[in-house]
């Protein structure tokens, strides 16, 4: 199941209760190892909570998930968090690359899917093409990950049959480099098939003439989304695709900028809201646009009915919403609006949440 799917499941769900846990977590060992500890302590808190809140016996469902979910986490394949989802009917374990705000336990009526939103909106598929002149290699890739090297379209191409054996002709500058663009214009037609079907951009990781050649013969330049300067004609795809991300997190974070100035610039229209009760009601009402939250903000309510709350102080008391943010996040993703989470403090100027509105 795609994130998004999950992620939808997730949050249409409401169940008494709803557990859910997440914390930072270790790729590499021994760092891995205090995981499994950090998880023990956060199940155990979990416990305690459901139990508190709702009984042992009408949380019957949901204490044997709790006591059986830490084994069946294989903390040697860690990424960057870790975000665990118990109720009676469901039990979901999601890893992801982004950190968590915290090692947080959260019991509700619905499932915190904050983290999972955050993944789904900073999760970006895109193409690598690794260009050289002895063999092209196409790649499908998701944030730091490669799913799948592209075996279609004459991928992966192999070196370049263009090339010219006679020495007299070699000389010639001009000649050599037409026969490097014929070759490189019929991978960038294959590219563009590809690109047809996929609706993915392309990062590129070539020789930086190569990459100025290919941009000459390119049909559609504008899906070659960045290029790195580097040839890795050797490399491991681990390292090409490590390479290829910091392109796509440098454009993402352009992006986030962009936002917050769009933002600024409607603060004159009228279209901007900063109260968090307001930004709330907008949110449940689909006029949420583009919504941007700064780093960890997070607020814990009590529900008055269903369109206001008054502020809490602890979450972690009986009756609590842990987190309103993650509530009206979803209201907007979920209506078709957009969501940043920004470590960026040019936000601040307006607040730690911002929502522009539609209308």
């Amino acid at each position: 199941m795609l994130l998004k799917e999950k992620l939808q499941k997730l949050a249409n769900e409401q169940n008494e209760p709803c557990v859910s846990i997440s914390l930072n977590t270790h790729r590499t060992f021994p760092e891995n190892q205090q995981d499994e500890i950090v998880l023990k302590n956060l199940i155990k808190e979990a416990e305690n909570r459901v139990t508190e809140e709702y009984g042992k016996r009408p949380a019957t469902g949901v204490l044997e998930k709790l006591d059986t979910i830490g084994s069946k986490i294989d903390h040697q394949y860690n990424l960057d968090s870790l975000h665990i989802f118990l109720s009676n009917d469901t039990e979901e374990i999601i890893k992801s690359t982004w950190k968590s705000r915290g090692n947080v336990v959260e019991v509700d009526e619905k499932f915190a899917v904050r983290p999972i939103i955050k993944a789904a909106v900073r999760a970006q598929e895109y193409l690598i093409l690794v260009l050289t002149q002895s063999g092209t290699r196409l790649y499908e890739a998701v944030n730091d990950a490669i799913i799948k090297e592209i075996r279609e379209e004459g991928f992966p191409f192999p070196q370049n049959p263009f090339y010219i054996t006679h020495a007299d002709v070699r000389s010639d500058a001009k000649q050599v480099d037409n026969q490097i663009k014929e070759y490189f214009n019929r991978v960038d037609k294959s590219v563009v098939e590809i690109h047809k079907k996929l609706d993915l951009n392309v990062v590129v990781i070539s020789t930086a003439d190569n990459f100025s050649k290919l941009m000459e013969v390119a049909d559609l330049p504008q899906i070659y989304i960045g290029h790195d300067h580097k040839d890795y004609e050797s490399a491991e795809e681990h390292h090409i695709v490590e390479q290829a991300y910091e392109i796509i997190k440098a454009q993402q974070k352009e992006k986030r900028t962009s936002a917050i100035g769009e933002i600024k610039e409607s603060v004159s229209e009228g279209k901007v809201l900063t109260d968090l009760q307001e930004i709330y009601q907008a949110a449940l009402d689909g006029r949420g646009d583009l919504l941007m939250i700064h780093k960890d903000y997070e607020q814990p309510v009590k529900m008055i009915d269903e369109r206001t709350f008054e502020y809490a102080d602890d979450s972690k008391e009986p009756g609590i919403v842990d987190d309103i943010v993650s509530i009206i996040a979803w209201e907007v993703f979920s209506k078709k609006g957009r969501v940043h989470f920004t470590q960026q403090d040019e936000l601040l100027e307006l607040g730690e949440i911002v929502l522009k509105t539609r209308y």
